[in-house]
């Protein structure tokens, strides 16, 4: 029956794609469709002009999808119109009393606003600024003040079972270099050894290395290599074992090994006292005390740069930093998803949107219970065309064939560098939305979602990347 479908869709396709209607697939995309074994009731496509005329191609545009990354499109613009593309968060440190000799009495604190990219470099510039202004040693306690945004109510793993990878973890106010961990895997054939990495390694971890070097073909490199954290009444280890190819070369994975609290204090202790400055206190989670004097104030890059991150490589927790925002500074704080969701239909309604499938999740994407059609991503699309937003969101998204999570993508194909698209993958799901310079030279938006168990694979890939071939070259 399946068969049947594709084949009559398929010889409907007129020879002039002009004429082809506008329900129609194209002939490559449903050839893709029956040679991978997948319904054409899997995908929803729209490809609209710019300029304002009628869709060149809707096809199940209005059925509700999980849309997976594509959904930061939404999160990433309402914030730009919101915030403006030259708003940034800023982090501030504490303090009571005078310093003397060098000596900030009582604790230091640290009060985040949200800051999505406060990566190790930021932090080693905002501790950096305290040191100008001639503390040296901190007479207290190291207090982490992240009560901007409301705690989270889920767990790490809770997606998807894997609590350790980068992509699951939870947003925060005061979110340091994405609680992530590179560890780096250097082969020293000359020793017989693999020398392992951990930067920054947690305060309470050590590092234990029993990866054997081996020769042969690079079979996974650090991939391969088992990781297994094990937490003991003072000090936790983290235990790698397995083989690692000397053709390997040098390697990294990146992944969470500790709360943020410890990893937050790790760093802290790490730079501050390689900058000369002393510290024996402890770190812990509290407020700012109404008493306590501004010392220093470290700001974010602008939001327009941070979109880059975003959309280009998809980061999820970064997307989540944004909804809490919105939900803080429109709504109240601390910032809740509930309030962030607030927001953006708000922001919907206010410019003539209503999107009644509409599920924001978390505003990443990273989600199951997300969902939104192909036409109202098309529709979000076409209205950050005509914003004075345009160039700065546009340029956030992935360039074909040239960077971001579209590096790959088509490459070698004419098409390379003419369509800026965002890409959204989870098990089940594939979605490509942005927009393209046709071989005509006309502006093209396009949209494509796929719900199927092979949407994920290259199966999925061979499918919508026709469908690009075919509105570059055939519309």
């Amino acid at each position: 029956m399946l068969a049947l479908t594709l084949l009559v869709a398929m010889s409907a396709v007129p020879s002039a794609a002009a004429e082809l209607p506008r329900h129609t697939l194209p002939r490559a995309v449903a050839a893709a469709l029956h040679r991978y074994d997948m319904p054409a009731s899997s995908l929803s496509i729209v490809v609209r002009p710019v300029d304002g005329a009628g869709a060149i191609l809707d096809f199940n545009s209005d059925v509700p999808r999980s849309p997976a990354s594509t959904l930061k499109l939404l999160t990433t613009f309402v914030s730009l119109e919101k915030l403006g593309p030259a708003y940034t968060w800023k982090t501030e440190a504490f303090g009571r009393g005078p310093v003397r000799d060098g000596r900030l009495p009582g604790n230091l604190y640290i009060k985040g606003y949200g800051d999505p990219d406060l990566v190790i470099e930021d932090f080693w510039r905002f501790l950096h600024g305290l040191r100008e202004l001639g503390i040296r040693t901190i007479g207290g306690d190291l207090v982490l003040d992240r009560s901007y945004f409301a705690p989270a109510t889920t767990t790490p793993g809770e997606f998807d079972g894997h609590p350790r990878r980068p992509y699951n973890v939870l947003p925060s106010a005061l979110l340091v270099n994405f609680q992530a961990v590179r560890i780096r895997f250097f082969p020293e054939p000359l020793r017989h050894r693999v020398r392992i990495v951990a930067d920054p390694l947690p305060d309470g971890l050590r590092l234990i290395n029993h990866v054997h070097l081996v020769r042969g073909p690079c079979l996974g490199g650090a991939r391969a290599v088992a990781m297994q954290v094990v937490r003991g009444p003072s000090m936790g280890r983290v235990i790698l074992s397995g083989d690692y190819a000397a053709a390997c070369g040098q390697g990294d994975r990146y992944r969470v090994l500790s709360g943020p609290r410890a990893y937050i204090g790790g760093i802290f202790r790490e730079l501050w006292i390689g900058m000369g400055g002393k510290f024996y206190g402890h770190v812990r989670y509290g407020q700012v005390p109404a008493t306590a004097r501004l010392l220093y104030t470290e700001h974010s890059p602008p939001l327009a740069d941070v979109i880059r991150s975003i959309n280009k490589f998809s980061n999820n927790v970064m997307a989540r930093q944004l909804l809490l925002t919105l939900g803080a500074k429109f709504v109240q704080t601390p910032g809740t998803v509930e309030n962030g969701d607030r927001v953006v239909r708000a922001w919907l309604a206010a410019n003539g949107m209503s999107f009644p499938e509409l599920i924001v999740g978390n505003g990443s994407g990273l989600s199951r219970r997300a969902r939104i059609t192909a036409g109202h991503l098309a529709d979000i699309l076409l209205t950050a065309y005509r914003s004075p937003d345009m160039p700065e969101f546009f340029s956030s998204l992935p360039i074909l064939s040239e960077d971001g999570t579209m590096k790959y993508r088509l490459d070698g194909s004419a098409l390379a560098g003419r369509a800026h698209l965002k890409t959204g993958s989870l098990d089940g799901v594939l979605s490509t939305a942005g927009i393209m310079l046709d071989d005509k030279g006309r502006r093209i938006i396009v949209v494509c979602v796929q719900n199927d168990p092979q949407a994920d694979s290259l199966s999925g890939e061979a499918v919508q990347n026709a469908l690009l071939e075919w509105v570059y070259h055939q519309h």
